[in-house]
């Protein structure tokens, strides 16, 4: 079990997250920069999955899902599938590979995300033909890219706050 001041301070970087997916990202209209701007939502429930438990990802995942299957209710249920899968793993993975090293989180975080849209374009179909192929192989790497370097800065910035030891 954590300390109450180590909760409190992770508390405050996942809600720094939340504020940031809904006052950095652009307003709805400009899809084209929409489409590879980080999701510090997905990066608040990386963050909170490689350190709780598989059971604990899985749900912090199912309701980040929710919440952006809300937002988007184009293929309703995918989000949230997607994002319980890589929450769990997440929190799994963590046990098995991963390490206090900037280069390894860059990519976790760049392969978590880019799983996450991968499953959500399959799962719910709302994207065919062309579209897919270039959301899959152009636009998700870019928002992948762009979340991974938004996640190296909060490991690097918030490293002391949340006793991160990451060495380069």
């Amino acid at each position: 079990m954590r300390p109450l001041s180590e909760r409190w301070r992770l508390a405050a970087l996942l809600l720094l997250l939340v504020v940031l997916q809904f006052a950095v990202r652009p307003l709805p209209g400009d899809s084209r920069v929409e489409r590879v701007m980080p999701d510090f939502l997905f990066l608040a429930l990386l963050v909170y999955a490689i350190r709780a438990r598989p059971g604990q990802g899985a749900v912090a995942g199912f309701v980040v899902g929710l919440v952006t299957d809300a937002l988007s209710p184009a293929a309703f249920g995918a989000g949230a599938l997607a994002h319980t899968v890589i929450g769990y793993l997440a929190a799994w993975g963590k046990t098995v590979f991963f390490a206090d090293n900037l280069v390894v989180n860059a990519t976790f975080f760049f392969a978590g995300t880019w799983i996450r849209d991968l499953l959500v374009l399959l799962i719910g179909r709302h994207v065919q033909g062309a579209a897919l192929y270039w959301q899959i192989g152009y636009f998700s790497p870019l928002k992948a890219l762009t979340t991974a370097m938004a996640g190296m800065a909060v490991l690097l910035l918030f490293r002391r706050l949340l006793h991160i030891r990451i060495r380069e």
